[in-house]
């Protein structure tokens, strides 16, 4: 009377899908007890001579792929079978081929083995620096600079397996993260006022550069001094954001001859040119910033000795990582064959702002 029941047959699907379950949590019990807890004699070596076995579903052609010898290889799967309490294959006339105790194991066996060769993998990689990750921090602008895109984009070719996380802030806080562990290196901008337990290594200085609004007087000269700024509005970052970038233009026009009249602060190096682009004043950026194509500006060339915008990179004098320690090799690396291919600081020349002036002139 229940043959056709709805019920019945749910009952039996659930019964067999708890027994199917049952049956895999009892096996990884039994792994684990043999292989963990040491009341069994289940080693490495039985799983891979079973995988092995269950993949070629014969023992002598198991045997030659493991290079050992068939009744060897037989007896530590009679062994393996006995400390599981279970038969895990069928031996046939030309073969063998697995019980439903042998599937359930293969699976679990080969999750095992990949799991201890990626551990064993992960192991070794790690003390050469192969593997793990680098927290890079990057000071206001710098990743403007030709040369830092290219160190991060040399070293992840070198270390694929490196994960590399950028967090941009201003050098003050990044130092502070140094300190803290948080930042494993940084590009910032020095000097530093407090250098204490770190090594602060120059990559790059570069000259700095007048932004004008396009509607001043002089902005289609080529260059012009910083004295011809004696009367302007000058837009600067805040000194806490980078306190060595700041005094150095501050003291650039005090040698030309004038103090600055300061205006509103900019949040960032980059909002400054966004910033005389609204007329709120004019500025001076690291050269590198002319790759901002901002309609309503203009970049201008220093006449003389113009104010200098350093890079450099920063880590922990007493870190004993080797994927930092790597790193620091990329950009020593790099930042040698950028000297001899050119000087940095002079990447963009009087012909970078040729250029520039003609691709704003192409696009209207």
């Amino acid at each position: 009377m229940f043959a056709n029941s709805p019920y019945l047959g749910r009952n039996c699907r659930r019964s067999a899908i708890w027994n199917h379950q049952s049956r895999l949590l009892a096996m990884r019990a039994m792994c684990a007890e043999a292989t963990n807890a040491g009341r069994g004699s289940m080693e490495l070596r039985h799983l891979r001579y079973f995988v092995a076995v269950a993949e070629e579903l014969h023992f002598r052609r198991a045997a030659e792929r493991l290079g050992i010898k068939q009744p060897p290889l037989s007896l530590q799967i009679r062994q393996l079978e006995r400390e599981l309490d279970t038969s895990l294959f069928h031996r046939l006339t030309r073969g063998v081929e697995l019980t439903e105790s042998g599937v359930l194991l293969l699976d679990e066996a080969r999750g095992i083995l990949d799991q201890v060769k990626r551990i064993k993998a992960g192991v070794q990689s790690r003390p050469r620096g192969e593997t793990g990750n680098i927290h890079l921090g990057f000071a206001g602008a710098t990743c403007f600079q030709p040369l830092v895109p290219g160190i991060i984009r040399a070293h992840r070719e070198r270390y694929p397996s490196v994960l590399v996380s950028p967090e941009e802030r201003n050098t003050p806080v990044l130092i502070a993260g140094l300190r803290s562990g948080e930042i494993d290196v940084a590009f910032i901008r020095p000097p530093l006022s407090d250098g204490e337990g770190l090594e602060v290594e120059l990559l790059v200085e570069e000259p700095m550069v007048i932004v004008l609004p396009e509607s001043h007087p002089r902005a289609g000269d080529r260059t012009m001094p910083l004295a011809a700024l004696a009367e302007e509005t000058l837009i600067l970052f805040p000194r806490t954001a980078g306190p060595g970038l700041h005094d150095a233009i501050i003291a650039s026009c005090q040698q030309a001859g004038f103090s600055c009249k300061l205006g509103q602060d900019a949040p960032q190096i980059s909002t400054m040119v966004h910033m005389v682009a609204a007329g709120f004043g004019v500025s001076i950026v690291p050269q590198s910033i002319a790759q901002i194509h901002l309609a309503g500006v203009a970049y201008i060339h220093i006449e003389g000795d113009a104010p200098r915008a350093p890079i450099s990179l920063a880590y922990r004098r007493d870190d004993r990582s080797t994927s930092v320690r790597n790193f620091l090799a990329s950009a020593r690396r790099h930042s040698r064959t950028a000297h001899q291919s050119a000087e940095p600081s002079k990447v963009h020349s009087n012909a970078f702002f040729d250029r520039m002036r003609l691709f704003e002139a192409s696009t209207g």
